[in-house]
This record gives C-alpha cells, structure tokens and sequence, in this order.
C-alpha cells in the first residue's frame, strides 16, 4: 500500500529546531524523525511514499538527494574511499513522490492535492511524519478491513507529562491526576484509508476535524485502541526523551534492529 506522509508543518513547539528545518527533519539518533517513520512501514512491507511537502520542503528533498547510505548501514572502504561496498542499504528499494502541498494548508487539502498519485488505490496509509511506535501494524489493518469501514486511526493514552483537573463551579478542585489514567484517548495518527474518504474529504478542508465528524455521524470510522509504545515529537523533551531511547539501544519502533 502507498504511505503518505504529511510532512508541511511548522512545528512551532520546536521551534529552536523547525526555525532551520522543518519538523520531520529534527534527528532522533543519525537519522531524521521522518525517516524513523518511513523505516517503520518499510517494515511491514509499505514502501511507496507520497511526501505532502511545505515549510522548508527543500530540506527534505535535499536530505534525500544526497542520502548517504553509509551513515546508517556497514560497509567496505577501498582505495583511500575511492571504493565503496555497501554491505547493507536503507532506500534503494523505496519509491519516494515527493508533493508541494502549500506552506499553511490543513491536513485534508494536503491529501487532497495528493489525490492524483493515489489513482488506482482501494485503500492506502497516511500518517504525520513525526511520531513513532511498536504496533503491530498488520493485525491493525486486518481489523480495520474487517470492519469494512472508510477510514481507521490509532487510538492512544495521552502522555504522562499533563495532569487532569476537576473543578467544580465555584472553582474548588476536586480531583487531579495524571491524564494517563483519566480514561482519555487521543489521535495518534497511524490512518488506514479507503479511496470513498475523499468522498466525504472534499466537503471539508481537515481530515480529523469535519471529515472524521461526518464519518462518526455514519457510522464509518474505526478507531483501533493501542496501550503499547507511541510516541509523538512535539517539543524538545520528546526529543530527549526518544534520543535516550536511541541511545539505551533498546528501540521499540526498530521492530527488525539488525539492518534497521
């Protein structure tokens, strides 16, 4: 299936970063976030990317242009570096569409300008191209295409980092917790399409708010609930947080780590 990636974003909450990059180009480990996410599917088989373009496109585009296997991937250096075997290799068998989608358009007028490359496709992924996770994405489509529904997500706790309050009406708090354990789940990206959502996407300028709102209203969408490792990368402190887990060795979304 084609994967495509919404890759336009400004990332203002990374903003030290996203100021000289765009937001899927910040690096967990030698690589960018993107291609974290992009290794993820290549996982699973899903290899033709369509990247939905915008702030500082030509960063991406360069990234690739001049992608160097060697950083990522053994090798033999002959000949002073004259001659180079690669004994391994990340992208040689991927097909990358890259899309200019505009620098402030909402996620649905990014797919939809994208709609021409999914010509043919009964049902294709797309995804933001800055968080990461351990699911088990075939099972996830095998119980998205049993429900026979038009459009699936991921589903996931929130993370740790805010607490919930209650308040009563004279502004007394009554209860706070952390929002982990208040019940709430939240969209963690991850989204299995069928072609007929751009039947409902062109009444609307977003994917999750309007044309998800009509989908609910009937009956369309499926949310796959996942309690397992999700992160997102949305300030600096997620980006220490998955460099650590870089670093630890132990990587949950590197679900093959030797040639990963």
């Amino acid at each position: 299936m084609k994967v495509v990636l919404f890759c336009g974003g400004q990332g203002m909450r990374l903003r030290d970063y996203s100021e000289k990059v765009p937001k899927p180009m910040v690096p967990v480990g030698p690589r960018p976030i993107l291609w974290h996410v992009m290794k993820y599917y290549a996982q699973y088989g899903h290899k033709d990317f369509i990247l939905c373009l915008g702030h500082h496109a030509e960063a991406i585009k360069e990234f690739f242009l001049t992608y160097e296997e060697a950083i990522s991937n053994d090798f033999i250096l002959r000949g002073g570096g004259r001659d180079i075997e690669m004994l391994a290799s990340d992208i040689d068998d991927w097909n990358i569409t890259f899309v200019d989608t505009g620098l402030n358009a909402e996620i649905g007028e990014r797919l939809k300008r994208v709609r021409p490359h999914l010509e043919g496709e009964d049902m294709f992924l797309a995804n933001y191209a800055d968080g990461v996770t351990d699911l088990d994405l075939d099972g996830y489509l095998k119980a998205f295409e049993d429900t026979g529904k038009v459009a699936g997500f991921l589903a996931v706790r929130p993370p740790q980092s805010y607490h919930v309050v209650s308040v009563d009406a004279h502004g007394e708090p009554t209860k706070i917790g952390p929002i982990a354990d208040a019940g709430l789940w939240i969209n963690g990206g991850y989204f299995a399409l069928r072609a007929e959502v751009f039947d409902y996407l062109d009444r609307h300028e977003d994917l999750a708010v309007g044309t998800f709102d009509e989908l609910i209203d009937v009956g369309q969408l499926y949310a796959h609930r996942y309690e397992g490792f999700w992160s997102p990368m949305d300030t600096f402190k997620d980006k220490q947080y998955l460099d650590a887990i870089w670093s630890s060795g132990e990587v949950p979304w590197a679900l093959h780590k030797n040639g990963y």
